[in-house]
């Protein structure tokens, strides 16, 4: 049973016969293979093909990874197909069990543990094992088959690919703001010469379309707006150039105004073209999660953790709050309540769930995105069919897991709800439509009728702000010395009152409202008010000057008879009445205070001897 060795270097393939076909069940293989004559005498060099180049290199050492045979490497095999009962040591077991089920060849692949002494002592010896070819020959195609290898895994890896979709959406943010910006510059510039465009038109892409066709305001009558325009916009805008309050300006400075405007334009068009490329390129990458969340949230949550890998290693709870650092800092600085979510607040399920609901949807939607983020980023679909063709797959199949799963959440936000689930219809991002007529609601036209002054406000005379107060004369200083002897009066009665007041416990509120109520029924009411020459009248029938009439009339001291004349109530009869009521509130206790007072008794009565020397004796000790 011969044994042969496959060996794989830089320069090409190698096949050795061993001339001890049991090497490889010995246990000093290392000792035996320990110098070049030594190896050179226990393996012969049977047959050599040499690579052209570092491309054919490059391409046969994918081809080994994958644990392919290639048509070079059958072409070496082919020698030894007549060789019966032989065994073939490979250093790739992939490798290995490629060879093994190759049909013509009744060889039988060894690629355990054995082969590593035998494949190391190959490779330490390599130059020794191939003397047609030069040391330095071999040296260069290692160096140049190890940068197209560098090159082939930097190009194809996944980590990399992403960073397309990291520039892209940073690309894409850099670009709204310059937008705004602009598209607001465009509007102030040309504002000047027609300030109500802004009013009727508020897209800015329309308006920058509408300066490059119209020119000045003085071309709108003559200038078709059909392209840009539906026709009730068009009618209103040409009906306010004609009208229009702005200043004139010059053809120089339309002029750029108009490159002001095609910046807008191609800056515009320019960021739809991104919006398209960004959404290809998610649902080339992270399909799933494109599905789930929207290519915009899943690109900015990519470009946030800096990678597609390094964003499927984090867990739900992570991804839930990505873009709220500063705000979970805080809250567990000041030991407040962390936030519910980041940048997955922006998705349309979180958007679409009510306030009490949102903090349960964004924690289901992070959980599940952390799933379809590890299915996107580490499993592989393959694409190759039983009889080796690539077979199409297509998007839904691709991103199957990431439909099913926003399917159930959509259902769980129904049921959390309570009603079927209604989308809101708003899109962060452009649908990608070519632009063409654009349409846009009218605004609110201004009411012209709410500037009318109501009848009712002219019938109402006003008040002048400034009023002319008439002199009172000298003969009220006696009224005014009666007034202060009557309050004297009251201060002396007042002390009794006091007195009589500390007597009566606070159970008296109901009574003292009663005599509130009495005390307001005997009181005069306030009558309507009265004319100048009304006052004049009745202070001629009581018989004091006209302003100490108005004076009590206002407090309420004039009581009307029936006959329509005056009658002026002093305040010592005022107070002769208020001090016969408290007398007789005072002479009548109530009910109540008898109850509270036999109560007091009782529980008086009640104290036993050995509970008043208790509390003789508890006084004491707290002196």
């Amino acid at each position: 049973m011969p044994l042969f060795v496959l060996a794989e270097t830089p320069a090409g393939y190698g096949l050795f016969k061993a001339k001890d076909k049991k090497l490889l069940s010995r246990d000093d293989v290392q000792k035996q293979l320990s110098s070049a004559e030594a190896i050179n005498s226990m393996l012969s060099l049977k047959k050599m093909i040499k690579f052209e180049d570092s491309a054919q290199a490059l391409g046969e050492y994918t081809a080994l990874t994958e644990g392919k045979v290639t048509p070079m490497l059958q072409n070496l095999l082919d020698d030894i197909k007549e060789e019966r009962k032989a065994s073939l040591a490979v250093a790739d077991p992939k490798l290995g069990a490629a060879i093994n089920v190759l049909p013509q060849l009744n060889i039988t692949p060894v690629s355990d543990s054995s082969t590593n002494d035998l494949f190391r002592a190959i490779k330490t010896y390599l130059p020794e094992l191939f003397p047609e070819l030069e040391s330095d020959y071999l040296g260069n195609m290692a160096l140049a088959l190890s940068h197209s290898i560098s090159r082939h895994k930097l190009k194809f890896s996944p980590d990399k690919v992403d960073v397309m979709i990291v520039q892209a959406i940073k690309l894409l943010d850099d670009l709204d703001k310059e937008l705004n910006n602009y598209a607001m510059r465009v509007k102030e510039w040309y504002g000047w010469h027609f300030p109500e465009l802004d009013r009727i038109v508020q897209d800015n892409l329309a308006y920058a379309r509408i300066i490059l066709t119209m020119g000045t305001r003085e071309n709108a009558p003559n200038t078709d707006f059909s392209e840009i325009l539906p026709e009730d916009i068009e009618a209103r805008v040409k009906a306010a150039a004609e009208v229009s309050m702005g200043t004139e300006i010059l053809e120089f400075d339309l002029e750029n105004i108009k490159l002001l405007a095609e910046q807008v334009i191609s800056f515009t068009e320019y960021r739809q073209q991104l919006s398209q490329y960004l959404t290809s390129r998610m649902k080339a990458i992270a399909p799933n999660l494109t599905e789930l969340l929207g290519e915009l949230v899943g690109a900015r949550l990519i470009a946030h953790t800096g990678s597609l890998l390094k964003l499927a290693k984090s867990p739900g709870s992570t991804i839930q709050i990505l873009g709220a650092e500063k705000a979970l800092f805080r809250a567990l600085k000041t030991k407040h309540d962390t936030p519910k979510y980041g940048l997955i607040y922006h998705s349309s399920l979180v958007g679409q769930a009510s306030g009490k609901n949102k903090g349960k949807i964004a924690r289901t939607l992070s959980a599940k995105a952390a799933l379809c983020l590890r299915v996107d980023a580490l499993s592989e679909l393959s694409t190759e069919g039983a009889d080796g063709e690539d077979i199409p797959v297509d998007d839904e199949e691709r991103a199957d897991m990431g439909i099913r799963l926003r399917a159930l959440l959509e259902d769980k936000l129904r049921k959390l709800e309570g009603k079927p689930l209604v989308s809101k219809g708003t899109k962060i991002g452009p649908n990608g439509a070519t632009p063409s007529k654009f349409e846009i609601k009218s605004t609110r036209g201004y009411n012209a009728d709410a500037d009318a002054v109501t009848t009712s406000a002219k019938k109402t005379p006003s008040k002048p702000l400034i009023q002319e107060v008439e002199d009172t004369p000298m003969g009220d200083a006696e009224d005014e010395s009666e007034s202060e002897e009557e309050d004297s009066d009251v201060d002396m009665n007042g002390t009794e009152t006091a007195k009589s007041k500390q007597k009566t416990p606070k159970k008296e509120k109901h009574s003292a409202k009663k005599e509130k109520s009495k005390k307001a029924e005997a009181t005069p009411t306030q009558p309507a008010k009265l004319s100048e020459a009304d006052y004049e009248r009745l202070a001629e029938e009581a018989g004091i000057s006209v302003s100490k009439f108005k004076r009590k009339y206002e407090r309420g001291d004039v009581k009307m008879n029936s006959d329509g004349t005056p009658q002026v109530v002093s305040k010592k009869e005022l107070k002769k009445l208020k001090k016969a009521e408290a007398k007789a509130a005072d002479a009548t206790p109530s009910k109540v205070d008898a109850d509270a007072d036999s109560k007091k008794k009782r529980k008086h009565s009640d104290d036993s001897p050995e509970k008043k020397s208790k509390k003789k004796s508890k006084k004491e000790k707290s002196s």
